[in-house]
């Protein structure tokens, strides 16, 4: 048997996620996020379980694309970087990719290189983010001259607090955003997963959905299933070593948690090279047998202990949960002061689907 770390993909759910969009959104176009392979659950398989009820796929660069384009996904891609260098012009527009251009540099290779055939542009506004994108003074200039090289030009911004539905920032971008749209008439999008959850008015006519497609809530308050979303990645293990220890020894590197009675001790094939957060605490809860015991000591790299008091009949084999549809991945990252996003694009664990 192989070792049994293993992150299972529920399709399913993936699918259940993107119907929770157009729930939301039903007369806007999807762009779905699935950069960073699409956060750890394997981009090629999203994107082919989805391709058929969405409007395009988002990555961050031609090499995440091109894996796309190998693979036979036809649907409009959006490189959400844009272009790095003028030589990958010629296979971007090769590959029919559409460009983010967030820089006046990128600009200027556009408007002086001799294209094979005009690119379709999403010209990106810095509407509060501070990140990507041109000031909301020099967009209209700038759309005028790219419109000599552009077969289509859209609008792009991306929202900087709108998981927090109490700050004004979502509001105040929103409106700059939206008087660019109105005077220079373009399509656009603006809405992220807590757009689409929280601010329908960043609608528009493109919704970007990520985080939420893979059954994570982008509030921090919030878990998945509060917000309708099914989790789509469940990582697991099993129980590879019970050992009983005397009241007083230390485990694992550092000897940084003591057992304050003689009790067993499971060893969890996980670990931080799995994607398992190495800052996990003990009392992090784990799955053992549908019952949650506490991780106990430090994270190794492909080893994690639990507390077995509460299951004196564990044995080697036992199946072990360490986020999924009854522990929440979001618990988990918070507890390991990080988020679910970091978690879900750490995984190395080996990938399983199920329908």
């Amino acid at each position: 048997m192989s070792r049994p770390a293993r992150a299972i993909i529920d399709l399913a759910a993936l699918c259940a996620n993107l119907q929770r969009v157009h729930t939301c959104a039903p007369t806007q176009h999807i762009m779905g996020a699935i950069k960073a392979n699409a956060y750890g659950h394997g981009a090629v398989r999203v994107a082919k379980t989805l391709e058929s009820n969405i409007d395009a796929f988002a990555v961050r660069c031609f090499e995440e694309a091109f894996k796309l384009r190998v693979a036979g996904i036809t649907r409009p891609i959006i490189l959400l970087e844009g272009f790095f260098s003028p030589d990958e012009l010629p296979a971007i527009i090769e590959q029919d990719l559409q460009i983010v251009v967030h820089t006046a540099r990128q600009v200027e290779v556009l408007l002086n290189t001799q294209l094979a055939k005009p690119v379709t542009v999403w010209l990106k506004v810095d509407t509060g983010m501070h990140r990507l994108g041109f000031a909301p003074h020099e967009i209209e200039p700038i759309y005028r001259r790219l419109k000599r090289v552009a077969k289509k030009i859209r609008l792009m911004s991306h929202l900087a607090c709108a998981d927090d539905r109490q700050d004004e920032t979502t509001v105040k971008q929103t409106e700059i955003f939206l008087t660019l749209v109105t005077t220079l008439n373009l399509e656009a999008s603006l809405a992220n997963s807590a757009g689409i959850l929280g601010w329908p008015q960043t609608y528009v006519d493109w919704v970007r959905p990520g985080i939420m497609l893979y059954g994570v809530s982008p509030f921090p308050d919030i878990v998945a299933k509060n917000t309708g979303l099914q989790p789509v990645m469940q990582l697991e293990s099993t129980l590879i070593s019970i050992k009983h220890l005397n009241k007083g020894e230390r485990i694992g590197y550092g000897a940084t948690w003591r057992c304050p009675q003689d009790m067993p001790i499971g060893i969890v094939a996980i670990g931080y090279a799995d994607g398992y957060p190495r800052h996990a605490p003990s009392g992090t809860p784990v799955l053992l047998n549908d019952q949650y015991v506490p991780l106990v000591g430090r994270v190794s790299m492909d080893m994690i202990a639990v507390d077995l008091r509460s299951q004196p009949h564990a044995m080697i084999d036992d199946p072990v949960i360490l986020w999924g549809k009854d522990l929440p991945v979001e618990e988990i990252a918070t507890l390991a002061g990080t988020i679910a996003y970091e978690l879900l694009c750490n995984v190395s664990s080996v990938l399983y689907y199920q329908q």
